[in-house]
């Protein structure tokens, strides 16, 4: 599985969580590391959503813009991508880059189960507390 950060997370978060999964043969990557997006950096969502859902690997994303969910294009978009989207909560931008770093590491087990367990696409909001739970997003 690979994982892909968009522009409203850090490049800081891929490289992490990448440290943490590549022995277990999944990848993480930040938009500004991905070869083949037509704006590179600057693409769209919808340009990212379309490149992700034409790519051959499984890839889940992870976002801290929950506005996705509100624009319509982009909500199509997200349903046709058939991918498992995971929006950070609005608090974590209120938190420390390695506190944000420390509760995706924790919840990467439960991340993993929703992609195992569910068909895409799914969205889910991932909470600041780590005693709560991924919230389902009505897709």
């Amino acid at each position: 599985m690979k994982v892909f950060f968009d522009n409203c997370t850090s490049p800081t978060l891929a490289s992490t969580l990448h440290g943490f999964i590549s022995h277990e043969g999944h990848s993480a990557v930040h938009i500004r590391d991905v070869q083949g997006l037509p704006k590179g950096r600057s693409s769209a969502d919808v340009e990212w959503l379309d490149f992700l859902r034409r790519s051959n690997d499984a890839w889940i994303f992870i976002s801290g813009d929950g506005r996705v969910l509100k624009n319509p294009a982009e909500r199509a978009a997200l349903r046709s991508a058939g991918l498992h989207g995971f929006i950070l909560a609005p608090a974590y931008q209120k938190h420390p880059l390695h506190q944000v770093a420390s509760i995706i590491l924790w919840r990467w087990p439960e991340i993993v189960q929703v992609a195992k367990l569910l068909a895409p696409p799914s969205m889910h909001e991932v909470p600041i507390n780590k005693t709560a739970r991924l919230r389902p997003l009505p897709l």
